[in-house]
């Protein structure tokens, strides 16, 4: 049976400052899974669980990999000698993680965290073939989708969109021209209602914003996501928001002097001239907590969805280039979405009658959207200029 996790309050994690990225011959190393270093120790009687991560990019990538990197670091000091950890970093999509997966649960690990959306198929697979192992989805949608898994297998994300409502306000703020671009990974249902809910951001305070995206096809490639930044300068854009896991498209709001939103992890002390804030990921109370239940046997298959108000996502440092007239208008919505989002996904959909870009009402002034209606929008809200099929 599937349990839906009660939101509660998390300690926060502190997020590292930017790792400085070498953009050579990563992806050489994207190419096969990575051995990476293990952290923790076995205890004197040798019974310290094995826990595992797998990272579609670099554990030092700046951003996505990173943050989780971090969530990791934290359960193996919280638990110490009770613990072992280790992670594969760089693993493709596809078929390859397959065989990453049956590698890890030989090692003996008894918990594997995936990372990435493209592992999901390959995460279901590994749970029915292995009874004896726990296995964690990040960003999965077979559970909400209702499709059969094994009760060994359990998914977990958070409200992103509604951190990047949020981050929209200070991009819809910034903008002189309203354009605002986006540098984004693939067309599926997790990015656009983010991309959805960061225009509907802007346009709270700026209803003449408009989005314009750029797809990369890639959650990690510096390059891809350099280039979809550059074209969106072209394009005559003013502001940028790289929904990516690296922060290359903030180089290139930095050689052209224009604000920047970023994504997954707090990259302003590597860009103060231009950082405006970005919606940010805390994954070690969550990882903690699903450890913690295995060593007590108390581990069950969940649902976990996080929010605002509980701690999972939370907003980045604001930049010098967000006004005081800016953060006092998102602090105002951050206790709304304190207040309101233990009882609904997303505060803010239902503001107004929202419309796709043909002017069709796909949300109705009022209406309360569930995880279900999330995990499965595939539609651009109006003011957006990009193909929702990518």
């Amino acid at each position: 049976m599937t349990t839906v996790r009660k939101r509660r309050p998390f300690r926060s994690v502190p997020i590292a400052g930017t790792t400085l990225l070498v953009l050579l011959a990563l992806f050489g190393a994207a190419c096969s899974s990575s051995d990476s270093d293990s952290s923790g120790s076995s205890g004197a009687s040798g019974e310290a669980i094995k826990a595992a991560w797998i990272y579609v990019g670099p554990a030092n990538d700046g951003g996505w990999s990173q943050a989780h990197d971090n969530g990791r670091q934290f359960v193996a000091t919280e638990l110490g000698d009770a613990v072992e950890t280790t992670f594969k970093e760089s693993v493709p999509e596809g078929a390859q993680v397959e065989q990453v997966i049956d590698d890890l649960v030989k090692d003996g690990n008894k918990i594997i965290f995936a990372t990435s959306y493209g592992y999901g198929e390959a995460m279901v697979a590994a749970a029915a073939e292995y009874p004896d192992v726990k296995f964690e989805m990040a960003t999965g949608d077979s559970l909400t989708a209702g499709k059969p898994v094994s009760e060994n297998y359990a998914e977990y994300w958070g409200a992103g969109e509604d951190t990047l409502y949020l981050a929209g306000i200070a991009a819809g703020k910034a903008t002189e021209n309203n354009k605002i671009g986006i540098a984004a990974p693939f067309a599926i249902p997790e990015i656009i209602r983010h991309i959805n809910a960061f225009t509907l951001g802007a346009q709270s305070v700026n209803p003449q914003a408009t989005t314009k995206v750029v797809w990369t096809k890639a959650w990690f490639d510096p390059t891809a996501e350099k280039q979809a930044a550059e074209s969106l300068v072209n394009s005559g854009v003013d502001v940028l928001f790289s929904h990516q896991d690296s922060p290359a498209a903030g180089d290139v709001a930095k050689a052209e002097g224009i604000p920047w939103v970023g994504y997954d992890s707090d990259q302003s002390a590597a860009y103060p001239e231009v950082w405006l804030t970005a919606a940010t990921y805390n994954w070690g109370p969550y990882y903690l907590e699903r450890v913690n239940a295995l060593l007590d046997d108390t581990w069950e298959q969940s649902n976990y969805y996080g929010t605002i108000a509980d701690g999972f996502t939370s907003l980045g440092v604001f930049g010098s280039r967000v006004s005081a007239e800016t953060k006092s208008l998102i602090d105002t919505e951050l206790e709304t979405a304190k207040e309101g989002n233990a009882k609904a996904f997303g505060w803010y959909w239902g503001l107004s009658d929202r419309k796709d870009q043909s002017g069709a009402v796909k949300i109705t002034k009022g209406q309360e959207l569930t995880q279900a209606d999330l995990y499965s929008m595939n539609w651009f809200v109006e003011g957006v200029d990009g193909d929702p099929k990518g």
